[in-house]
């Protein structure tokens, strides 16, 4: 409520004058409750007040520009706290099957770690360029910069500060990361498919940053409630003629007016999300849940671990050949065999790509010709 400071007391100074004037030119009431003629008494100084009708015919207006501008901000807020709901989410599914999809065939276990930690730091390092993207212009680049130093590898981190997208920059040595990983090509690309999702959250937030509520729309519904406030105490004066000098109206005026600029600076407030939404806090949790799960590792609760079946070795990093003691069913369900193909130079790829070229031009001038 401190926004609304200046203009709930604007309103309220304005309904002070008002019972004081009135009190003076039409007269007022002791607190012994003796009434006291008017200590000024001139024509040209009339009682001051306005019907209620125009406020109450304005009233259904009113209520419609607030109720507009107070659902159209809370949409873009909503849908910027989704984006970044995405964000928890894919980034944790994505640490969790690049754990679990690892394969640990011929890799020491220094290796694994090394790949799923730089996996974690690169899923992190999206994310807290997104939250620096989004955010007003220096806002907090010095602690980005620094938490880019004190995580990532320092090379890394200057590629990405001196990009001119950051976020684009980091999602780049994401996908670096996931092609490094010791897995099947297709598991991979389910990886994969959380960076598409990344991407889609940043585009949707970038539309809300770059596109805000029109101009013209915010003001003038901004002047439809100050007029309207403004106003008001003239209206209620005559309608608090049972309070003592008609001192009601005074409190009255007050608490209208935090209510209905409130909802105003409400509606501001949300049409700005990312001014208010705890992205920091989105991205400490993120680091420390995608470093919590990267650590874990098959067996270590306990429960045992079951030898990789022979029809699912195909997913391995590197399948396995085929046997000629393996069963049929195994061989048919396993990865094709390996055929050696002939060596292709780069020349004969060019010439055999002339050649097609060639007469595809040769049936279109005939095509022509017989037309």
């Amino acid at each position: 409520y401190k926004n609304i400071g200046r203009e709930v007391l604007a309103t309220t100074s304005i309904a002070t004058i008002v019972c004081l004037y009135n009190a003076i030119v039409t007269g007022y009431t002791d607190f012994e409750g003796v009434q006291h003629a008017a200590l000024v008494t001139s024509q040209y100084l009339p009682k001051i007040g306005l019907p209620l009708a125009p406020f109450t015919l304005a009233s259904p207006s009113l209520g419609l520009l607030l109720v507009f501008r107070t659902n159209t901000s809370y949409q873009r807020w909503d849908e910027a706290r989704k984006n970044w709901g995405m964000n928890i989410n894919h980034t944790r599914d994505l640490v969790r099957q690049g754990n679990a999809y690892y394969d640990k065939t011929g890799v020491s276990e220094l290796e694994r770690q090394e790949d799923l930690n730089d996996l974690a730091l690169c899923t992190w390092s999206f994310v807290r360029c997104m939250k620096r993207h989004l955010s007003p212009e220096d806002e907090d680049e010095a602690d980005f910069q620094a938490e880019l130093y004190e995580k990532l590898p320092p090379q890394q981190a200057q590629k990405i500060i001196d990009a001119a997208h950051r976020p684009n920059r980091a999602l780049q040595d994401l996908s670096y990361s996931i092609e490094n990983l010791n897995m099947h090509f297709m598991r991979k690309n389910e990886i994969h498919k959380a960076c598409t999702i990344f991407e889609d959250n940043l585009g949707s937030s970038e539309r809300l940053l770059t596109s805000p509520v029109p101009l013209f729309y915010s003001r003038h519904t901004a002047r439809f409630v100050a007029a309207w406030l403004l106003l008001l105490p003239f209206a209620l004066y005559d309608a608090f003629a049972s309070s003592w000098n008609h001192i009601a109206m005074i409190p009255a005026t007050a608490v209208i007016s935090v209510f209905l600029f409130g909802i105003e600076e409400l509606a501001t407030q949300l049409e700005e999300p990312f001014t208010i939404l705890p992205m920091q806090a989105f991205c400490d949790k993120i680091y420390n849940w995608c470093t919590e799960i990267m650590t874990w590792q098959p067996g270590d609760n306990g429960t045992p671990v079951k030898p990789v079946q022979p029809d699912h070795q195909y997913f391995a990093a590197v399948p396995p050949p085929h046997s000629a003691a393996a069963p049929a069913a195994v061989q048919q369900h396993s990865a094709p065999a390996v055929v050696e193909a002939t060596p292709v130079t780069r020349e004969q790829v060019a010439a055999k790509v002339e050649s097609h070229i060639a007469l595809s031009f040769e049936d279109f001038l005939a095509s022509q010709g017989k037309q």
